[in-house]
C-alpha cells in the first residue's frame, strides 16, 4: 500500500507526530556508535588546532543537528511519502550511515586519515541529499544547511588533526 496525499499524513495528529518522532529517533541513531567509541586519552593527548572546539560543545550542536535532520527527513516523507521521495530519503539513510561510521573509524580505530575518507564522503552525500530534499520541499533543505557546514568545519578539524598527529 503506497502513501498518498489524502492519508494520514495530510494532516498534523497522533500518527503524524509519532512519524516524526520516528524520524527523529532515527537520526540520533547515529550518535549511538558514540555510545560504544568515545573519546578516550588518546584523543585528548592529540595535538589540537588553537581552532579546536571545546570538547563540552559537540554534544549540544550534534543533538541540535541530529533534530533539525530528523525534522527535514519526516517534512519530505510527509510531503511525497517513499514512493515520490524514496531516492531523497535513500540519499538521508545513506548520509545517517557514513555519520555514524565516522566515529568508530575516528575513535574506535584511531585512524584521523581513514576517517578522514569517511567525513569527505559524509559531506558529499550529505549536500547530494540537501539537493534532492530540495526538490521535495525547501524548507527541509534549508533545515540540512547547519548540518552541511558543521561537518563542513568538522572535515576541517578531522584533516588538520591527522595533519599535526
Amino acid at each position: 500500500m503506497s502513501l498518498t496525499a489524502t492519508d494520514s499524513r495530510s494532516h498534523f495528529g497522533p500518527t503524524a507526530l509519532l512519524a516524526l518522532v520516528g524520524w527523529v529517533l532515527l537520526s540520533f541513531t547515529a550518535a549511538l556508535p558514540g555510545l560504544w567509541f568515545p573519546p578516550d586519552s588518546w584523543y585528548a593527548h592529540l595535538e589540537k588546532p588553537s581552532w579546536h572546539p571545546p570538547d563540552w560543545l559537540f554534544g549540544p550542536v550534534w543533538s541540535v543537528l541530529y533534530l533539525s535532520m530528523g525534522i527535514s527527513a519526516w517534512i519530505v516523507w510527509r510531503k511525497d511519502g517513499f514512493a515520490r521521495a524514496g531516492g531523497a530519503l535513500t540519499l538521508f539513510l545513506a548520509q545517517l550511515g557514513l555519520n555514524a561510521l565516522w566515529t568508530p573509524v575516528f575513535f574506535g580505530m584511531k585512524r584521523p586519515d581513514l576517517a578522514l575518507f569517511v567525513i569527505v564522503a559524509l559531506l558529499i552525500v550529505i549536500a547530494a541529499t540537501r539537493k534532492a530534499f530540495r526538490r521535495h520541499d525547501r524548507f527541509a533543505a534549508w533545515l540540512l544547511v547547519p548540518y552541511l557546514l558543521w561537518v563542513g568545519f568538522a572535515t576541517a578539524l578531522n584533516a588538520a588533526l591527522w595533519r599535526l598527529n
